[in-house]
């Protein structure tokens, strides 16, 4: 029996991999929490036929052939592991998966679903039996509530997403977590902010901050968790580079590839001394709105956000406005 495991990016592949828990294992690695949401038509594509034509052939063991995707091999596996962590991206894809799967009777029947409370790419392969979750087969109800946050995070205001903290999604408890988790990153009532922005402002004003003592990741100050690497410097230049700085100091950028192949340009971003401006100041102490000085212009969703559509987070009162 070949086993196949869809799992959440090249690191956790590498570790399921080492690991020896399936025959094959393939990373999706989609990312949703940030820019505009790709197409019905782009993620077929991201999923079907010829998908896998970058990815190692020797890594696909019987299946080597041109033209393959991940819903091929789900076909010709007998068994079919879904293997994800807690991060609200990583669960943002769960739901677009069990969603995209939910009307092929014949793969939904092989899915198990192994929910991590931890992040998979950060374990060591031969501690797996200490952090491996049970599975539990793919039911109607994992369907369901999987479609109900995938449709809602696509949709083009906030409000569904709102909704969903009313509802039971006890069959994905990790889902469930990120319902709040992501409204808490939408612009604060007060601040303009979103809730990672905000932690940066903390983090700079405590002192002595440098731009990666901002950046989320293993035992660093900043637990956020929404955002990863490049969103959080994308963010950092939005608190810098803007008509009304918030943070002073940074001395390089835009957070690009081209700034990272420089060898140069990189150290003076690393050794940048940040400090927060009287507006960063404001903005921190919940006195100013960022947004009254600066343009907002992301997604969140299938939401876009701008000064003129700036859909907001009340976390006190857990109210969207």
């Amino acid at each position: 029996m070949t086993r196949l495991v869809l799992t959440t990016g090249d690191s956790a592949a590498g570790c399921l991999l080492r690991a020896g828990v399936a025959d094959i294992v393939i990373p999706l690695g989609f990312r949703f929490v940030w820019g505009e949401l790709p197409s019905d038509a782009k993620l077929e594509a991201m999923l079907g036929p010829g998908s896998l034509d970058h990815f190692p052939q020797h890594r696909l063991g019987e299946f080597h052939l041109k033209g393959m995707g991940p819903l091929d091999l789900c076909e010709r596996c007998e068994a079919v592991e879904l293997w994800f962590d807690p991060a609200p991206n990583t669960q943002l894809m769960l739901a677009q998966l069990l969603d995209y799967l939910s009307s092929r009777e014949s793969i939904v029947a092989k899915l198990t679903l192994f929910q991590a409370d931890v992040d998979i790419a950060e374990q060591a392969p031969e501690t797996i039996s200490k952090w491996q979750p049970p599975g539990v087969k793919i039911s109607k109800d994992h369907l369901e509530a999987a479609s109900m946050a995938w449709q809602a995070y696509r949709q083009p205001t906030p409000r569904a997403w709102a909704d969903l903290l009313d509802r039971d999604f006890s069959v994905l408890p990790q889902l469930r977590l990120t319902v709040p988790e992501l409204l808490e990153e939408l612009p604060m009532s007060v601040t303009g902010l979103g809730a990672t922005e905000m932690r940066i402002l903390e983090l700079v004003a405590a002192g002595n901050a440098t731009p990666f003592d901002l950046f989320p990741g293993h035992n660093k100050r900043n637990t956020r968790r929404v955002f990863g690497y490049w969103e959080v410097g994308s963010l950092l230049d939005g608190l810098a580079a803007g008509p009304a700085p918030a943070v002073a100091g940074l001395e390089e950028g835009p957070f690009t590839d081209e700034m990272h192949e420089d060898a140069a340009r990189l150290a003076r971003y690393r050794r940048s001394k940040l400090s927060l401006t009287a507006l960063g100041e404001a903005v921190l102490a919940q006195t100013e709105d960022f947004s009254r000085h600066n343009p907002i212009h992301r997604w969140w969703g299938g939401t876009e956000l701008t000064n003129d559509n700036l859909w907001r987070w009340d976390p006190s009162s857990k109210a969207l406005i």
